[in-house]
């Protein structure tokens, strides 16, 4: 019986340059979620809440690890380089969404107004922090109403332990921490620190002069 050995076809080029585009695209599938979980995040204002500062089709970017980073089903978090400041913009996840599944969770985005421990209370729309009106620039009100409850009056509340008291910057049209409470630490995403694109769609053009802003 005559015994031969079977010869082995060559890999072609076009299987080749396949498989490198295939392990291209996985290395950079998993260099996107690495740096969409840890390190920034791209967020669209969809609101009026925050204006004049951000508006309607801004475009962020976010740091997600100067608070520190989170890793998913473990608690805590890691290599923080500071906690949020009083005046920082920051995303986080929308606190009466708590105990939804992943997919019906919200992003929202507001001002930090009061720290843990911090004693906040609103009267006749202007705001107290420890017991000294706290004022910033940013912060307009668009209706000249004063309302009893609620937005613009706010009985004395003391900001619990790893929690944070936020505001729209847009005082008057701002569904914030006036109406349903504070956010929690582990809530947090990041810190909002630049505006890398505006798209106006009501005269449907880029907004130019706020593309590359550095957030206050």
């Amino acid at each position: 019986m005559a015994w031969f050995r079977r010869k082995s076809k060559p890999v072609t080029g076009k299987k080749s340059a396949l498989r490198d585009w295939t392990e291209a695209l996985i290395v950079a599938a998993v260099l996107a979620l690495v740096i969409r979980t840890f390190i920034v995040q791209a967020f669209k204002i969809p609101s009026g809440s925050m204006e004049d500062t951000l508006l309607i089709g801004d475009h962020l970017l976010v740091n997600k690890f100067i608070y520190g980073m989170q890793i998913p089903g473990v608690d805590g978090r890691f290599l923080t380089i500071r906690e949020p400041a009083r005046g920082d913009i920051v995303v986080f996840e929308f606190p009466e969404d708590r105990g939804e599944s992943f997919w019906k969770k919200r992003d929202f985005i507001k001002r930090v107004i009061g720290l843990p421990g911090d004693t906040v209370e609103i009267r006749d729309k202007k705001v107290f922090v420890n017991g000294q009106l706290y004022v910033t620039p940013e912060a307009v009100y668009k209706e000249g109403t004063i309302i009893a409850g609620g937005r613009d009056n706010l009985p004395p509340v003391k900001v619990p332990a790893g929690h944070y008291f936020v505001m729209g910057d847009n005082r008057d049209r701002s569904y914030d921490s006036r109406f349903w409470g504070f956010v929690s630490n582990e809530e947090l995403k990041g810190l909002a620190f630049i505006k890398y694109w505006s798209w106006d769609s009501e005269r449907f053009m880029p907004r130019f002069a706020r593309i590359g802003r550095w957030i206050e």
